[in-house]
């Protein structure tokens, strides 16, 4: 069995836990990131566009995001489209850029967080798991197809479970350090 079937294998797994590492990137911690607003869209001349795509984002202090847009015409926009996400935060605009302060959050309101995380975890860990399955289905299939040997079957079924503990060693890693973040009061 050449190595490119579980080099597919390894590459599908590894956009998995990108696309999970970007989720998990979004949760609200006790400190102002840039990447807590990436999933806002901003109407900007009649499409949603993201934020990052009409201003510039940044975080000055560890509470503190201060937007500067790059036309001021769009402040509004941009105070609205975080008005309606669920990050519930209040953004203060002064004319020229908009700030967000972020509270401190509450014990209950991290071990929510912390909830939504395991989830999201969960989700990559399914995903990883579902990649798995799948590829040795097909390898199931090409055995029963006489077109690989079984004991090729095996070795690549074995470097598929190695790659796939990797990737799901990976979540469990992510996972403890972004609840580190979270519950850090």
């Amino acid at each position: 069995m050449d190595a490119s079937f579980v080099k597919n294998a390894e590459e599908r797994m590894k956009k998995a836990v990108e696309t999970i590492r970007h989720e998990v990137a979004s949760v609200r911690t006790n400190r102002a990131t840039t990447s807590l607003l990436d999933g806002i869209k901003v109407e900007y001349y009649g499409n949603p566009t993201p934020l990052s795509q009409v201003a510039n984002v940044s975080a000055p202090e560890s509470r503190l995001l201060v937007i500067q847009p790059w036309e001021r015409s769009t402040i509004t926009e941009i105070v609205k489209a975080i008005q309606r996400s669920d990050l519930g935060l209040n953004p203060v605009d002064d004319g020229t850029v908009v700030r967000l302060s972020l509270p401190t959050l509450t014990e209950e309101r991290r071990k929510d967080l912390v909830k939504v995380l395991g989830k999201m975890i969960e989700d990559g860990r399914v995903r990883i798991r579902t990649i798995r399955r799948e590829s040795n289905d097909e390898l199931k299939k090409l055995e029963r197809e006489h077109k690989i040997s079984e004991d090729d079957s095996k070795k690549t079924h074995a470097e598929i479970q190695k790659v796939h503990d990797k990737y799901i060693a990976l979540l469990d890693d992510l996972f403890h350090k972004k609840q580190a973040e979270v519950m850090e009061v």
